[in-house]
């Protein structure tokens, strides 16, 4: 059984939901990121989101944008991130809720670096490094068949997102087609934290559940325990991105960045079974 699908059918027995941290892979650089992924898993995350840096994201805000910038001027390339990944799988962790089976790890990435790469080939060499599935916010539901067959071939989940604008004849094919889980965009726009979430999410989240038996897992805006606590009972999952990847611009050592985006991590992931 694929990862993703074992952490969901643990954390629906045990009546827990999936904290889903966004990491940028490079930056500061791709040692910087092991350690990230290993704090953030020794600190409470469920299921690891890798993001792979690209010149002209689509989704994302400015924050994440620049953490993209900052990796791809230090020459961040796929295959290393590839690499680094793949020595951590194979690095024991003895921590508890440290880096295993039990916490996923999930590509974000654009089409466009898969296409280049050849689908079959992308999805072949991630899986091999140690991700369970990808996230790519730019591949149309018209267009991702193919990408689903490959994924599907190599017990690879294929995540799509719907979108507060997303029609509901379009939305409910996304949600059929999507495997691992559905992830919920829960804002109109781009990445980024919010001070609040919209009032129609959770009537967005109910009409999901009578389209899809995956679990729903909710990205974009969320920042604050009080998000977390608002959709602890609406979803399976949370996805927390630019409220971590902002500690990354801090003039900081290294070490003191890896302890403030636990701490973040600690204190969201508490927010969702407190």
């Amino acid at each position: 059984m694929n990862p993703i699908d074992q952490l969901f059918a643990r954390l629906k027995a045990e009546r827990k939901k999936a904290f889903i941290p966004f990491i940028t892979a490079g930056d500061p650089d791709l040692d910087a990121t092991v350690k990230l992924i290993r704090e953030a898993a020794r600190r409470g995350a469920s299921l690891i989101e890798i993001g792979f840096p690209y010149s002209d994201p689509i989704a994302d805000g400015s924050v994440i944008q620049a953490s993209y910038t900052r990796a791809l001027s230090r020459g961040v390339t796929i295959d290393a991130i590839f690499g680094a990944m793949r020595a951590l799988t194979l690095t024991p962790n003895p921590s508890p809720g440290g880096r295993g089976e039990q916490v996923p790890l999930v590509a974000m990435v654009s089409y466009s670096l898969v296409h280049h790469r050849g689908p079959e080939r992308f999805v072949a060499d991630a899986k091999a490094a140690g991700f369970s599935g990808a996230i790519v916010p730019d591949l149309p539901v018209d267009e991702a068949d193919d990408m689903a067959r490959i994924a599907a071939k190599h017990d690879f989940k294929l995540i799509l997102l719907v979108t507060p604008t997303t029609p509901r004849e379009r939305a409910s094919k996304i949600a059929q087609l999507s495997t691992g889980f559905l992830y919920c965009v829960s804002v109109v726009g781009i990445t980024g934290e919010r001070s609040q979430l919209p009032p129609d999410l959770l009537e967005q989240l109910r009409w999901l559940r009578t389209q899809t038996t995956l679990p729903m897992c909710v990205g974009f805006g969320i920042s604050t325990p009080e998000h977390v606590q608002t959709l602890r009972d609406a979803a399976d999952g949370v996805i927390v991105g630019s409220a971590l990847v902002r500690k990354l611009e801090a003039k900081k050592p290294i070490d003191q960045i890896v302890t403030d985006v636990g701490d973040l991590v600690q204190q969201l992931s508490h927010a969702l079974h407190d």
